[in-house]
């Protein structure tokens, strides 16, 4: 039986189902699923398109490394982003140990490229699976309406 994560927006009351992917991304998958719950504040990418995420603190007894490698995601797609030290300032996520950026992606035309890195492939290792429709109107809402307040929470479905 897959295992199956919840991702939600607190504030908005959304929430979707994602399948883990372990059969593509075992390591990042099980370093996921051994840290849940995690989340925290809420963005809308500026250059990604249709992604909204959360940057929380590395959480893997080892960095699971490139897995999966997706740069074009589709709707749908959950991606995990191990960013290190100086490549990612937010205040609140700005960590001497770099920070992981658990990512969510709502629409499609999407191209993972950094101003400061370059192509920015990020591990593929979840789909939606459930409730995408409404989480994807919630994600379009951040993008309008604005993510202050909002924090986009992980947890696993048992």
């Amino acid at each position: 039986m897959a295992r199956c994560i919840e991702i939600k927006f607190e504030k908005r009351g959304v929430r979707c189902v994602a399948e883990l992917l372990d059969d593509l991304a075992p390591r990042t998958c099980e370093a996921i699923w051994q840290s849940l719950p995690q989340g925290d504040q809420a963005y809308h990418a500026r250059f990604a398109q249709h992604e909204v995420y959360t940057l929380v603190r590395p959480f893997a007894e080892a960095e699971p490394g490139v897995e999966n490698p997706c740069i074009i995601p589709i709707p749908g797609d959950v991606l995990y982003f191990f960013f290190p030290p100086g490549v990612v300032y937010v205040q609140e996520a700005a960590y001497s140990t770099g920070v992981v950026d658990l990512a969510v992606f709502y629409g499609r035309d999407n191209f993972l490229f950094s101003p400061i890195t370059g192509p920015c492939p990020g591990n593929r290792f979840a789909t939606i699976v459930e409730n995408f429709e409404e989480m994807a109107q919630a994600c379009d809402n951040v993008w309008r309406e604005g993510f202050v307040g909002e924090k986009l929470i992980f947890s696993r479905v048992e």
